[in-house]
């Protein structure tokens, strides 16, 4: 979908890579600058599939030949994205004005924890402190429990790399129509708190309360994980009144009085624990298969290695194993079209062919 379109991508962490590896799965041209003679990341591998159908150059971004060719190559790109603290790659010549001097069409992604401006614009952090500043974690975790969410999916992808994505998006269809590029200012702080709104419709009808566990997805029995008797979990979401009569159907609870009152607070807390302890009678495996296939909204834990062998995965293909690496395929697809998996590559692997396109480009 993206076939034409190159990204630049100046090398950085977690949502920025994320971010450019999910254009490249789009089928963009991205381009990643690596530290020339630079060292990995700790704990990330050195072809790291962030990476998967990047190509690689590398520069020292301190070496003024080396920002030179930076410089030529941003020229030729239609995007570019960064995520050094404020002020970062101004210092280093690359910023806005001066990227936007060399390519007045061209759409700068930056992206940052707290954003280019505010009190903690220029303070370290991570995924877990911007989701808690910006109140995406509070309703993480049942109640009594510590606020948690599955590390980087909701700060670093959900409320960074992917608001980073469709910021460029919308950043190059307005560049193809006015011929003027822009700077897009994707904060996670932001972004996690824009994921919120769904949640927060919920206070348009009271059924959003400020105390963890009281509320309509956080408090009720029949919105909850629950552990089984091999210390597997199955989850329970069967908000619709059609849905729970098929789930209190298949656990036998029809005609229980209490069970009946789906919609009573009071009664939440007690049939909890009456499903707590009902599913802890069985294996995990003994539910998944009481519901698999009904309308009851409910679905085992799996973790990813379980879920590539999942039938569902059969069918979709989402999982694959790939030189030895599990990860999941592109999302969302595309009518009529397929993906191949694609290789990433060393560091640098690409920086000979890079320069010779453009020094053919310069003498074009």
């Amino acid at each position: 979908m993206l076939n034409g379109i190159r990204i630049v991508e100046i090398e950085g962490l977690g949502p920025g890579p994320f971010a450019a590896m999910l254009l490249a799965d789009l089928g963009a041209d991205v381009i990643t600058v690596h530290r020339k003679g630079g060292a990995v990341t700790p704990g990330m591998p050195e072809r790291s599939l962030l990476d998967r159908g990047k190509r690689s150059i590398a520069l020292d971004l301190k070496d003024a030949a080396d920002i030179a060719t930076a410089r030529a190559l941003i020229a030729t790109a239609d995007a570019l994205i960064e995520g050094f603290r404020p002020g970062v790659m101004e210092k280093l010549g690359l910023g806005p004005e001066d990227c936007h001097a060399l390519n007045p069409a061209l759409v700068y992604g930056r992206m940052t924890g707290w954003g280019q401006d505010g009190p903690l614009a220029h303070a370290a952090g991570h995924d877990l402190n911007y989701i808690s500043l910006s109140g995406a974690l509070w309703y993480g975790s049942a109640p009594g429990d510590a606020p948690q969410t599955p590390a980087t999916l909701v700060g670093d992808i959900g409320g960074g790399a992917m608001y980073l994505v469709t910021g460029l998006l919308a950043g190059l269809l307005n560049a193809r129509a006015t011929g003027q590029g822009t700077v897009v200012d994707a904060a996670i702080y932001d972004g996690s708190a824009h994921m919120m709104n769904l949640l927060m419709s919920l206070g348009q009808t009271g059924s959003l309360s400020e105390t963890r566990g009281q509320s309509l997805l956080d408090g009720p029995h029949w919105s909850r994980t629950y552990t089984c008797a091999d210390g597997g979990h199955i989850t329970v979401q069967c908000l619709e009144p059609k849905f729970y009569a098929l789930f209190l159907d298949r656990l036998g609870l029809t005609g229980d009085p209490e069970f009946q009152q789906q919609f009573t607070p009071k009664l939440w807390p007690a049939l909890t624990a009456r499903l707590a302890a009902l599913f802890a009678t069985q294996p995990r495996a003994h539910w998944a298969d009481l519901f698999l296939g009904t309308d009851a909204c409910v679905a085992p834990v799996l973790s990813p290695q379980e879920a590539q062998h999942h039938p569902m995965n059969a069918a979709r293909h989402t999982w694959a194993e790939i030189d030895g690496t599990l990860q999941a395929a592109p999302a969302p697809r595309f009518a009529g079209r397929d993906w191949l998996p694609k290789r990433s590559p060393a560091r640098g692997e690409h920086t000979a062919e890079i320069l010779a396109e453009l020094a053919e480009a310069n003498k074009a």
